[in-house]
């Protein structure tokens, strides 16, 4: 008996993981003791995981931040783990938390962060960690010289605070750049606007349709042109969104994504889709490529994207014989209103996951704030269009060299790369960050379902009018469970679809592992029985 009750005990547990993992409910935040001193007797180890995917460079950076702070502290090893895309991230952090495994520190996005709180207590509140006389941003026991709490920029902290508290701290951050084909547009006969409007960009991709007797595109003499490309259309339909002031969601998750602005924009789009004048990422695939190849005029993508950008750009998916001369310019998203630019504000931060041992927490923020130092912020930010994330960082000398070596080189200093950067620190000002809460990641993902959904309906000869996008409402709605989304707290609970495939495959292997236990007990049991009854 002894033995099914603990049997019957670990089944409850693991139904209880996936009562947690389904609901995706958020809880109640648990604040962190902070130790009076950082006990440098013992030893801790703790698990970075972080995102690279082709990027050598990048590695090279976290591996020497890593092996500076462990002779920094030499107490704390720091276990780096990378991931290909912040996707699989969050995929094993979900997984891990219904397990109890999660890392120490994780590089991870704001909308992902509020789904962690599904668990009680599992990711740290930062909030009285960074006023923290001695272990705080500049405190005087910190082992370096890391940013005091006026360095960070208030815009990136806000992305990071929802809930009532501050659950990361940004570490690199973008924007979006449209990448201009300049010589294209001037072939057109057009000259470039100090600021891109979305009728000019209209315009000029629907220009560029015409084509010759032989069916080939007078502007590149190829059988392919795709004039206008966006790469996240989540993006695209909250910036349209933001620049007609029109409803989006509010902080507390309230939905207010389908309106009749919206669906103005869609018809839009879909015209634009059906000339063949716009396409997406999704659908046709990387803007940078049919940039450099000549196939495209306007490319959006991330800032931290623009070392793909351009006849010289150092990183290409495509053949050297297949890029072509042009030139680049680096603008802003187009805009409604140029004389008052809004731009999405977007990148990586850093949360720390609650452990037991707050010895182990409190070196786990002991790493996370060095990953703010200037040494570390400037390097990573020369790898691609990302701007360090303090105002120590931007100002210090180091980085102000790199950008005034503009053009010297197609690596580190690749002009197209440090437009992109630029771009960003002369409109800090202008970006805007989205509400975060339990269930806006979902909310995103179905901003630029609308988009990909008119495309592709449009492509497969479908009627795109009013009653198609109010249907279409609905399907997405469903699909992403918005209406599901408690708009009551920002900590609400919110069904955020299924699982993520690799915790389905865990939790359900756990399952069946219980289910198979528990027989083969009973089966033993019966079998004792009849033996008993044999000899009896």
């Amino acid at each position: 008996m002894k033995k099914i009750s603990k049997v019957l005990s670990l089944t409850v547990a693991t139904s209880s993981l996936l009562l947690l993992s389904g609901c995706h409910g958020a809880k109640e935040a648990k604040s962190l003791a902070i130790p009076d001193k950082f006990d440098t007797s013992r030893s801790y180890e703790i698990t970075f995981w972080a995102k690279n995917d082709t990027n050598k460079t990048q590695t090279d950076i976290y591996k020497k931040a890593i092996s500076d702070f462990e002779a920094l502290y030499p107490n704390i090893k720091v276990d780096l783990r990378l991931y290909t895309d912040y996707g699989k991230i969050y995929n094993d952090v979900i997984t891990n938390i219904a397990t109890d495994t999660t890392p120490n520190v994780c590089i991870t996005y704001p909308d992902h962060i509020a789904t962690y709180l599904s668990g009680e207590g599992t990711v740290v509140p930062l909030d009285t960690l960074f006023s923290n006389e001695k272990y705080g941003f500049g405190g005087s026991e910190l082992a370096y010289d890391g940013p005091g709490e006026s360095d960070m920029i208030d815009k990136y902290l806000e992305e990071c605070t929802f809930s009532d508290h501050t659950y990361a701290v940004p570490f690199m951050r973008s924007t979006e750049a449209c990448y201009v084909n300049k010589t294209y547009v001037e072939k057109l006969g057009y000259t470039l606007p100090d600021t891109l409007t979305w009728d000019f960009i209209w315009e000029v991709s629907e220009a560029a349709m015409k084509q010759n007797a032989n069916g080939t595109y007078a502007i590149n003499g190829q059988d392919v042109l795709i004039p206008f490309i966006y790469k996240s259309t989540d993006n695209m339909m909250i910036q349209m969104l933001k620049q007609k002031d029109a409803d989006y969601s509010s902080d507390d998750g309230t939905v207010g994504l389908f309106n009749d602005t919206t669906a103005e924009l869609l018809l839009e789009i879909a015209a634009h889709v059906k000339s063949g004048a716009f396409s997406t990422f999704k659908i046709s695939g990387y803007p940078a490529n049919f940039l450099n190849a000549g196939q495209c005029i306007f490319a959006v993508d991330s800032t931290a994207g623009a070392t793909w950008m351009g006849e010289d750009a150092p990183l290409s998916d495509i053949s050297a014989d297949a890029v072509t001369s042009f030139d680049t310019e680096v603008m802003t998203v187009p805009q409604f209103d140029p004389e008052h630019p809004q731009m999405i504000s977007q990148g990586p931060s850093i949360c720390i996951f609650n452990k037991s041992d707050s010895q182990e927490v409190l070196a786990s923020w002991l790493f996370t704030q060095y990953l703010l130092t200037n040494d570390v912020q400037i390097a990573y930010s020369e790898t691609e269009g990302y701007i360090p994330v303090t105002k120590k960082a931007q100002e210090a000398a180091a980085y102000q060299d790199y950008l005034s070596r503009c053009g010297e080189d197609t690596s580190t200093h690749y002009e197209v790369k440090i437009k992109a950067a630029r771009l960003l620190l002369s409109h800090i000002d202008d970006t805007f960050v989205t509400p975060v809460f339990n269930g806006s990641a979902s909310l995103r993902d179905a901003a630029g379902q609308l988009i990909e959904t008119v495309s592709k309906s449009v492509r497969r000869k479908k009627e795109v009018n009013d009653d198609f996008i109010q249907s279409m409402y609905r399907d997405v709605t469903s699909l992403y469970h918005l209406d599901q989304i408690d708009a009551s707290s920002s900590g609400g609970k919110a069904d955020l679809g299924p699982l993520p495939d690799t915790a389905i495959a865990l939790l359900g292997g756990l399952i069946v592992t219980w289910i198979l236990i528990l027989l083969y007990i009973f089966t033993q049991i019966g079998k004792k029985r009849r033996r008993n009854r044999r000899l009896t």
